[in-house]
């Protein structure tokens, strides 16, 4: 039986220093971050935590902090890459080591598979590494690539690979994301990767949503699902609204690299992204925390 992830499930930053380097000290207040605003699940080295821009030496690091620190009751997913299948054997097999709740991957994106099938075998290769941890696969298409029906991949993925524990859907195809929460009488594990739409997901069926603003905005986005549980849609749609005026702010300060900008302004540092990502300016910082305040977002903000 799949135990399933639910709720909300941070995608950590991976906490750099002014210097670029891991300063992993950090790992240990986003763990504690996240247990005090209702975050069940940490997501680690996806997008969100720079896994692309990290070397292999670098994951692994990041990986044994993260089974150092993290808590009981905080399940964590580590993300193994998505191009050396070498590379995520082991990172899945130290994954299993270091006590992570599951492992998840990313379709290649350079030698890209052809069919479906295709990734399907390529996945188990790297599933079959740690078969005691359940394997995720991330659909993240708009930056891999890998434009797959995720029903598809279901079909002929089940029984197959033997720990397929559920998808992270960060698409917005909500016919193929609700195909695939109903297949086989809602089998896997459909967490959803669009933040700004989480009130969509949770319409299609979402067990859970996993982003990188649950970060820094967890008690807002918590609200959406309480309102949608007890049906009031309303008060719902007004809080998505919020997370929509926030998520506005975020892409016009410079996307993902200013959610590291967000989490200085509550006080977790977590450095800059690496190069290509460029960091914003101290007077742009000041301008971020102006706009935040008129959007009440210190209100609604995850709090220490």
């Amino acid at each position: 039986m799949i135990q399933k992830l639910r709720g909300l499930v941070a995608a950590p930053f991976t906490p750099l220093d002014h210097e670029g380097e891991l300063n992993l000290d950090q790992v240990s207040a986003l763990v504690d971050l996240y247990i005090s605003n209702n975050v069940g699940a940490a997501f680690i080295c996806g997008s969100t935590g720079e896994g692309v821009s990290l070397t292999h030496v670098e994951k692994i690091r990041v990986l044994e902090q993260w089974g150092q620190d993290k808590k009981e009751f905080l399940k964590t997913i580590f993300m193994v890459g998505g191009t050396c299948v070498k590379e995520m054997q082991e990172l899945a097999i130290l994954s299993q080591e270091n006590h992570m709740d599951g492992i998840s991957m990313l379709s290649p994106y350079y030698f890209k598979p052809k069919t479906v099938a295709d990734l399907v075998s390529f996945c188990k290769e790297v599933a079959d590494a740690a078969p005691d941890l359940p394997f995720y696969y991330y659909h993240i298409p708009g930056l891999t690539g890998g434009y797959f029906s995720m029903l598809e991949f279901l079909q002929q993925a089940d029984g197959v690979i033997h720990n397929l524990a559920g998808i992270k859907f960060s698409a917005p195809d909500l016919l193929d994301f609700q195909a695939c929460k109903a297949y086989l009488n809602g089998k896997y594990n459909l967490l959803w990767g669009i933040d700004e739409a989480l009130l969509s997901g949770l319409a299609a069926g979402a067990d859970g949503a996993v982003g990188s603003t649950y970060n820094y905005a967890a008690p807002l986005f918590n609200q959406i699902i309480r309102y949608f549980e007890i049906g009031d849609f309303e008060k719902a749609a007004e809080n998505q609204n919020r997370a929509v005026a926030m998520v506005q702010l975020l892409i016009k300060y410079g996307g993902i690299g200013a959610g590291k900008a967000f989490m200085k302004l509550i006080d977790v540092d977590c450095g800059w992204f690496r190069a290509p990502i460029q960091p914003i300016s101290e007077q742009a910082l000041k301008a971020l925390k102006a706009e935040l305040a008129e959007i009440d977002f210190f209100a609604f903000c995850s709090k220490k």
